[in-house]
């Protein structure tokens, strides 16, 4: 945020809850992130700038890992099937905003990650050689 915009940069630890706040204030954020704006983010367009799809294009691992690490999550999926139980990891992003899906499904099409909706406003990766690429890129949440 400094070597971009801002001009101070807090960090807030948020006691008892396990993570630091970051805030920054400006008057021209809106000039780097268009979509920001008024009202929920899944009853506006979210559409990138040009120059926010170029980074993306060249960069989408990173871009899957703030979507994944703000929306979405990896679990130890247990399936019981003929008296037999197993488990298996699987990600799972979660966006009531179809602009925001779109976006995910573009940056793992990218990196060719095996994706498939689970529900109108869900997307899983299970298949093991997409979870480990997926894996590779998205990493642990800090």
């Amino acid at each position: 945020m400094l070597a971009v915009l801002a001009n101070r940069v807090q960090r807030v630890p948020k006691k008892g809850r396990g993570y630091v706040a970051v805030q920054s204030y400006g008057k021209h954020w809106p000039c780097l992130l268009p979509q920001h704006g008024p009202g929920p983010k899944h009853l506006r367009p979210i559409v990138l700038a040009e120059w926010q799809r170029r980074v993306v294009a060249d960069r989408p691992g990173d871009f899957l890992r703030g979507l994944f690490h703000s929306d979405g999550c990896r679990i130890d999926n247990r399936v019981r099937r003929a008296g037999r139980e197993y488990s298996y990891p699987r990600y799972l992003f979660t966006n009531r905003s179809v602009d925001i899906l779109g976006l995910c499904r573009w940056a793992l099409d990218l990196l060719g990650i095996a994706w498939r909706m689970n529900r109108p406003d869900s997307l899983s990766v299970a298949r093991r050689d997409a979870v480990a690429a997926l894996d590779r890129h998205v990493g642990p949440k800090s």
